[in-house]
């Protein structure tokens, strides 16, 4: 296959649906009848549990939380539980990881570049803090008590199968932070949410954002990007676009 990355917006899906279309599209990918390609959407409000989540990461318990409208979902993805919801870009890349000689770390470190690449264009200074998962503001580490500190803005979890990536990065741009409130995010205690529209960062939507990732995804992996469609791909899904209303 070519250098092509292709740029997916698939609107607001589902967790289990999303879930489905990248391993739809990693099979596909796999077999290599597709380009590596990037699904860009949102989620309806979710707590999605990694491999390593522990029962008190989230407190209440699952039915409270569904009570709150919020699913509660186990997946198959590294790291602990996250919250998902409107406002808040996902992105789930699937790519064969042949051309970093299949080295996962240097593909996180490359999703940690995206992210901050494209925070610093909507005006939000972001950094990776040793020991902690995910991209933060500037800033010290958080410690109890401490004024000032870092907040988390970025989230990734991922898993790979037979060299081929699934589930991705998430960054908060313009959503509900509270809900984090509720669980341990990312098993980090005391840990402090933000987003980009809390920040002050310029053209918070997901949809301006999600332009940007876009953008970054080509530069850090260095490929050339181009939208398209699920359809293009065998895949059937007419989504909403993304940012809509909600």
């Amino acid at each position: 296959m070519s250098a092509e990355l292709l740029l997916i917006d698939c609107g607001t899906v589902p967790y289990r649906e999303a879930w489905d279309l990248q391993l739809a599209l990693a099979e596909r990918r796999g077999a290599g009848a597709v380009p590596d390609a990037v699904l860009l959407l949102e989620h309806p409000p979710v707590y999605s549990r990694g491999r390593r989540t522990k029962p008190e990461e989230l407190p209440m318990g699952d039915a409270w939380y569904e009570g709150q409208g919020i699913e509660v979902l186990d997946t198959d993805r590294g790291g602990l539980v996250t919250y998902h919801g409107p406002g808040q870009l996902v992105a789930y890349p699937i790519l064969d990881l042949t051309p970093l000689g299949g080295d996962v770390h240097e593909y996180v470190r490359g999703l940690e570049r995206v992210m901050i690449g494209a925070l610093a264009e909507h005006g939000v200074g972001a950094q990776t803090i040793a020991g902690l998962t995910g991209v933060w503001t500037e800033g010290p580490p958080p410690a109890p008590g401490l004024v000032g500190a870092a907040e988390k803005i970025g989230s990734i979890g991922v898993h790979v199968s037979k060299g081929i990536t699934t589930h991705g990065l998430a960054v908060n741009v313009d959503n509900d932070l509270e809900p984090f409130s509720w669980v341990i995010p990312c098993g980090i205690q005391g840990v402090a949410m933000t987003s980009i529209l809390k920040e002050g960062g310029s053209d918070a939507t997901v949809a301006a954002y999600a332009a940007t990732v876009g953008r970054h995804f080509g530069a850090v992996f260095e490929r050339e990007t181009r939208s398209a469609t699920l359809a293009e791909l065998g895949l059937d899904r007419q989504p909403a676009r993304l940012g809509g209303e909600r």
